[in-house]
C-alpha cells in the first residue's frame, strides 16, 4: 500500500472539508491511501494559539515526507497568498531539499476562499513554485474533467479550490474537482512507482 500525503492548514473548516475530499480521490485508485496530516497553527500576537478540535489529525512530521509517494497541499488564501502557517512549514524543508526526499513525487494544491475573486488560483500558484523547488511533479486538473467548464464555485486547472461565501457547504463541483485531483495525483505516483522494463 502506498501513501499519498494529504497536508493542510485550515483555520475554519473550509480547507479541511477539501482534504478529505482530496483523500476520497486517494482512495478510489486501488493500492493507495491517504495519509491526512495537519499543519500546526502559528502563535498568534499575543503568543496564543488556537484550540485543536479533538478529532484533528496528526501534525505533519519529518517521516511523513519521506514515506509518502506524493503530496496533496492545502492552504486557505489570505489577500492571495498562502496562510504563514504554511510558508513557514515549506520554509522548513530545508533538510527534505538537500536530502532530495520529495524530488520525482507527484504534487497537487487546493484552496479555500471566503470570496468569490479572493485570489483562489494566486495561492494555488504560489504554492507550487516551492515544490518545484523540490522538484516535485505538479499534477493539475484539465479540461477533460468536465466540473471544471462548468463549475459557478470554485475549481482551477491549477488545483482545486472552495469558495466558502457564508460558511456555503461544498459544492458538487468543488467536490468532483478535488476527488478528481487526489486521484491524479494517486495514479500519477502509482504509475511512477510501476518497475521500469
Amino acid at each position: 500500500m502506498s501513501e499519498i500525503l494529504v497536508l493542510y492548514y485550515s483555520r475554519y473548516g473550509a480547507t479541511t472539508r477539501l482534504a478529505h475530499q482530496a483523500a476520497r480521490g486517494v482512495e478510489q485508485v486501488s493500492g493507495m491511501h491517504a495519509r491526512i496530516r495537519r499543519i500546526p497553527a502559528l502563535p498568534d500576537a499575543h503568543g496564543a494559539v488556537p484550540e485543536i478540535a479533538h478529532d484533528a489529525p496528526p501534525v505533519v512530521q519529518p517521516q511523513d515526507f519521506e514515506e509518502c509517494s506524493g503530496l496533496l497541499l492545502g492552504s486557505p488564501t489570505y489577500f492571495g497568498g498562502m496562510a504563514a502557517a504554511v510558508k513557514h512549514l515549506l520554509d522548513d524543508t530545508s533538510r527534505q531539499w538537500f536530502k532530495g526526499t520529495l524530488s520525482g513525487k507527484p504534487a497537487g494544491v487546493f484552496t479555500s476562499t471566503g470570496s468569490m475573486h479572493g485570489g483562489q488560483e494566486t495561492v494555488l500558484l504560489s504554492m507550487i513554485v516551492p515544490l518545484l523547488h523540490h522538484g516535485m511533479l505538479i499534477v493539475g486538473i484539465p479540461y477533460s474533467e468536465p466540473a471544471l467548464a462548468h463549475t459557478q464555485t470554485g475549481g482551477t486547472p491549477y488545483g482545486a479550490s472552495h469558495t466558502t461565501g457564508n460558511n456555503r457547504p461544498l459544492s458538487m463541483e468543488e467536490r468532483q474537482l478535488t476527488q478528481a485531483l487526489g486521484q491524479r495525483v494517486a495514479e500519477t505516483a502509482q504509475k511512477l512507482l510501476l518497475p521500469s522494463t
